[in-house]
């Protein structure tokens, strides 16, 4: 691999390697040992990496922020792992209003250098969440329901082809992998920069609510109602029931909880659309007016070091499904109390709106890839975390995780719509059939735009972790579609 001289090449005896690999957020990723790691500073850089890959026939992964939890997908056995966090910057243009984003970046960092120009980006929630990983996976923003996915908010991706070219993709220019690389993932090309509007954001009013278990029914409520009824696209939610397995003060945190986060981007404090949620009593208020960049530092309550598994499914906007799903989780922390006897394990079902009209913004920037124009009603996000110390846990974690899915999938499929067919890819298991859920349109553009642009299938074959068009077969699309 000569060609790789005047580039960073960690090897496995060396400080630094180790290092790059402990900061994976999931120990999944941490367990794998590329033979070599390549930090590349540049698209050049980038270039003169896969070139030598592809002529090498060399296997490799991509990482970016290194948040993902599927084995493979930002690190590799054997291979080569290509690490993009030095492609980090942020670059504000006031004249365009645009930022040029290294993928390697992390959401924090984005936040706090836009700050400084009163500005922000529809990006991550999670602070400690890469750039380029979010925002090929679609991405949602606490500004989904007024700007659409962050995918949506990009105005040009930099990439480099498997035949080391480096080419630009806007919406007027290669449009057709610009659209595919909304949602596509890693089969196309590696991305090397992304520029996306910014817009000002001065304060949001935004915090969490803590409610005991037992305010459950008047809670799903009150979530039924906002995803139904809420008009206020300045008003964003998440709502989740979770387990935390660790030695808390607070006595209501030592069963599962429920957590509302209200993130009002337009600063309304005690907004309308929160109404419901906020007549009841938590038994811990976090709310205040606060800026993004605060905001999602203190989101960020998954702790990295643990072993991860998650699941998703959506589902419609049904009282009775949210109740079953809040159940089955009820039954799923109980088992792994009973295999977990020190309790150190941690639990999230999250819970948050999946509106039609969150395809309108897309439509009006270039389109996306990723198909919530077909969804026949509003629905829900859901999705399940589990997260636990080590292999033995998680094996057993994700046999739990499966049969609640299997449970609340054939609860909910006894309602009409009550499984939505669509799948997100950054909450997915390596199980489920991510890219089949976009639809057999879908699906047959993002299969001819792999054979244009990487003819030989480098990104299919070489690059084999993530969700592959490769792996794709015909039957599957109409299955689901």
């Amino acid at each position: 691999m000569t060609k790789l001289d005047g580039l960073k090449v960690l090897r496995p005896d060396e400080e630094d390697y180790a290092a790059c690999q402990n900061s994976y957020w999931c120990n999944i990723a941490k367990e794998l040992t590329p033979a070599l790691i390549v930090c590349p500073t540049s698209a050049a850089q980038v270039s003169i990496v896969i070139k030598a890959l592809a002529e090498s026939k060399q296997a490799f992964a991509i990482r970016s922020g290194g948040h993902s939890p599927l084995a493979g997908v930002n690190n590799i056995e054997g291979g080569v792992t290509i690490d993009l966090s030095r492609l980090a910057w942020v670059r504000f243009d006031p004249e365009t209003e645009t930022v040029d984003l290294g993928p390697g970046g992390l959401w924090s960092d984005v936040y706090d250098a836009l700050a400084k120009h009163g500005r922000v980006v529809s990006g991550g929630r999670d602070g400690t969440v890469g750039v380029g990983g979010l925002i090929l996976g679609g991405g949602y923003s606490f500004f989904i329901a007024r700007r659409g996915f962050a995918c949506d908010d990009v105005v040009a991706f930099e990439v480099v082809l498997a035949d080391g070219s480096i080419v630009t993709a806007t919406a007027h220019d290669r449009g057709d992998l610009y659209k595919v690389l909304k949602g596509g993932s890693n089969n196309f090309g590696i991305v090397t920069n992304i520029r996306m509007n910014v817009f000002k954001c001065q304060n949001v009013w935004g915090g969490l609510n803590f409610f005991p278990e037992q305010t459950t029914p008047d809670a799903i409520a009150a979530l039924v109602d906002f995803t139904k009824s809420c008009n206020d696209e300045d008003s964003h939610l998440l709502f989740f029931f979770t387990y935390i397995g660790i030695p808390v003060s607070i006595p209501e945190l030592r069963n599962i909880a429920i957590v509302t986060a209200y993130v009002q981007v337009a600063g309304s404090e005690r907004a309308p659309a929160y109404s419901k949620f906020l007549s009841l009593t938590p038994f811990k208020d976090t709310t205040k007016l606060t800026t993004v960049a605060a905001v999602v530092s203190e989101y960020d309550i998954a702790p990295s070091g643990f072993y991860d598994t998650f699941y998703t499914i959506s589902v419609n906007n049904d009282t009775q499904i949210i109740t079953k799903a809040s159940k089955l989780h009820e039954e799923l922390v109980r088992g792994l109390g009973a295999f977990i006897p020190d309790g150190n394990f941690y639990t999230q079902l999250l819970l948050q709106p999946l509106k039609q009209d969150f395809s309108r913004h897309s439509a009006n920037t270039g389109g996306n890839i990723l198909g919530i124009e077909n969804q026949p009603v509003d629905g829900l996000l859901v999705v399940l975390v589990v997260m636990v110390s080590t292999r033995e846990q998680e094996a057993f974690a994700r046999s739990k995780t499966e049969e609640w899915a299997e449970k609340l999938t054939t609860f909910a499929s006894t309602f009409e719509h009550g499984i939505l067919p669509w799948i997100y890819m950054n909450y997915a298991d390596r199980s489920q059939k991510v890219l089949q859920s976009y639809g057999a349109d879908n699906v047959k553009k993002m299969k001819e735009v792999a054979a244009k642009y990487d003819p030989d299938g480098v990104f299919q074959n070489l690059c084999p972790g993530g969700f592959k068009l490769a792996d794709v077969k015909d039957c599957e699309v109409n299955d689901i579609t």
